[in-house]
């Protein structure tokens, strides 16, 4: 069974004009859930919802892809086995799904999404 990509995130220096750029842009519906954060509806049927904010402390933005998994444990076993490393997690996001993140051999950061896990 594949694992589909089911969140798409865009962190950098000002979450403001990033979700102004994104809802103009796109049309995208941004729907703020913090301070300096906002969900982001593409509104059609297909299409991946995602979050656009501020970098956790000031940090370099990054665009970062989920991927649903069955068990975070089990695949961020797998992915140690393949040369990757877990950078967070597992850990449940408050009002939000369980997530863990991991770097690729090549260090990039993606992150993954405990199935059954996300709410609305």
């Amino acid at each position: 069974m594949s694992n589909p990509i089911v969140h798409v995130e865009v962190l950098g220096e000002d979450a403001q004009a990033l979700q102004s750029f994104y809802r103009d842009a796109f049309e995208w519906q941004m729907r703020p859930s913090g301070p300096e954060y906002a969900m982001a509806h593409p509104g059609v049927e297909g299409g991946i919802d995602g979050g656009v904010g501020a970098s956790p402390e000031g940090g370099q933005g990054h665009v970062t892809f989920y991927v649903e998994v069955e068990d975070l444990e089990a695949t961020l076993g797998e992915i140690e086995g393949l040369g990757g490393s877990r950078v967070v997690g597992p850990m449940d996001v408050p009002d939000g799904p369980r997530i863990a993140m991991f770097a690729d051999p090549e260090g990039h950061l993606v992150g993954l999404i405990e199935a059954g896990s996300r709410r609305s």
